[in-house]
């Protein structure tokens, strides 16, 4: 059974070292075991890390899968109209952002009604436009709601599938997934918080994260007779995890 070993990256990365990609293929545990040596506490520079680059502390091994074709989704706060807006290409596997820029009419835009959520005839047009009939636009739709389901109940300001793929087999599966979360209701996302990594983020947002805990327990402690909690849905950064296992969303 062939593994992926991935360090981050899509595989579009090269180490300062001089070795190539953060994503291989191995067919054996030793070959995995030597790929994941020449990572770790390597440099990795990537479009997403910047020129400086990052150390590489974790490294991921999964399941090969034989890809058929690669997709992109994501559910992100549109700051324009204060509402969820699903996003998705044909084009997965790359750079959302080359996408926009170079083939915007491959980017498909579905605005959500926060007081009615993401609609079953909104996860069809979706499927459908991204080319997944059959079986496959079952599978899609049913994904799509439950990641809308995800992205509410973990106040997320966003989620992405890249790639989303469908493999040869007939599957949809998520094979890279990033969440961002609105840092202003950690306070009630315990198990998120839990998994946060700090090597992973900017050493300036964690110095002013590690203020805010405090401002939130003092606005709840001292509010006014009558005050309502507000649900944290500003726009004062946010808390990220990076999900690097193929699998399917419940």
């Amino acid at each position: 059974m062939k593994a992926q070993i991935h360090a981050g990256g899509r595989g579009k990365g090269t180490f300062t070292t001089g070795f190539k990609g953060g994503v291989h293929l191995c067919d054996t545990p030793l070959q995995a075991h030597d790929l994941a040596a020449k990572m770790l506490g390597k440099v990795l520079v990537t479009h997403q890390t910047g020129p400086e680059g990052k150390e590489v502390g974790k490294v991921f091994v999964g399941e090969a899968v034989d890809i058929a074709k690669e997709l992109y989704i994501a559910i992100l706060l549109d700051r324009a109209t204060s509402a969820p807006v699903v996003i998705a290409s044909t084009e997965g596997g790359v750079d959302i952002e080359s996408v926009a820029e170079k083939t915007p009419e491959k980017i498909i835009r579905i605005n959500v009604n926060p007081a009615l959520g993401l609609m079953p005839y909104q996860t069809r047009k979706i499927a459908a436009a991204l080319g997944l009939t059959g079986p496959l636009m079952n599978q899609a739709s049913k994904l799509f709601a439950n990641l809308y389901k995800l992205f509410i109940q973990r106040d997320c300001s966003m989620v992405e599938i890249n790639p989303l793929v469908v493999t040869a087999k007939g599957e949809l599966l998520a094979l890279d997934a990033k969440f961002n979360f609105d840092d202003n209701a950690l306070f009630r996302q315990s198990e998120i918080v839990a998994m946060r990594d700090v090597t992973e983020e900017d050493p300036r947002e964690v110095a002013g994260f590690r203020a805010r805990p405090q401002l939130h327990r003092t606005r709840w402690k001292y509010r006014l007779p009558g005050e309502r909690r507000r649900s944290g849905h500003g726009h004062h950064g946010h808390h990220s995890v990076c999900g690097r296992q193929t699998g399917q969303l419940p």
